[in-house]
């Protein structure tokens, strides 16, 4: 046989792509694609924990400073019972005017108001979206405030809906509790204030 004849034999064998070559490319393709849009979804799971965790973070620390700032009458901010985690701000609800009786008429005014900006941001009223709906906080947020009188510790907390199951908040952390379906989705960030007294 001739060389020429040799190369045409050769290329008449090789005809091209089977369907079934074809078909196996693409379901290899396709569970790869399949692979990636799952990575994504976790990605952005991910990535709305994250934020509301960093959102329930600032929360916790502005009403901390709120307290600090107006400490002489640090005790008209709590209103959560330590055992029950109720009641608390937020929530999507309304808020019940706490009232107070320490110290003088403005320092009271300003607990007050401290309170209820508090519940307006664990709403979300401080973002909006086009229908003017509350969009700015987490996931059924709430705000807890608690005194320990044995330790003087006030407990300020933060809790809200996470988005996928993980261990439940320790038992101490009442705020919220029940109040999410599953606990291992209740997610709970808390702060410890202890206010000295000067003498």
């Amino acid at each position: 046989m001739k060389p020429h004849q040799t190369r045409i034999a050769n290329i008449a064998k090789q005809r091209g792509v089977s369907m079934i070559e074809v078909l196996v490319a693409l379901v290899i393709l396709l569970l790869g694609l399949l692979g990636l849009a799952g990575t994504m979804i976790q990605s952005q799971r991910s990535e709305l924990e994250s934020y509301q965790r960093a959102q329930a973070l600032v929360l916790l620390q502005d009403m901390a400073s709120r307290i600090n700032a107006n400490r002489k009458v640090a005790s008209c901010y709590v209103f959560t019972d330590s055992t029950s985690g109720t009641p608390a701000v937020g929530g999507g609800g309304t808020l019940t005017e706490p009232t107070c009786t320490t110290g003088t008429a403005d320092q009271n005014a300003r607990a007050i108001q401290d309170l209820k900006e508090w519940h307006s941001l664990l709403n979300g009223e401080s973002e909006k979206n086009a229908d003017n709906n509350d969009v700015g906080a987490m996931i059924g947020a709430r705000g807890c405030i608690s005194f320990d009188s044995t330790t003087s510790i006030y407990l300020v907390t933060v809790a809200w809906q996470g988005l996928s199951k993980t261990a439940a908040p320790p038992d101490g952390w009442t705020c919220g509790k029940d109040l999410y379906g599953d606990e291992k989705q209740r997610r709970v960030v808390g702060i410890t204030l202890k206010i000295g007294e000067l003498g």
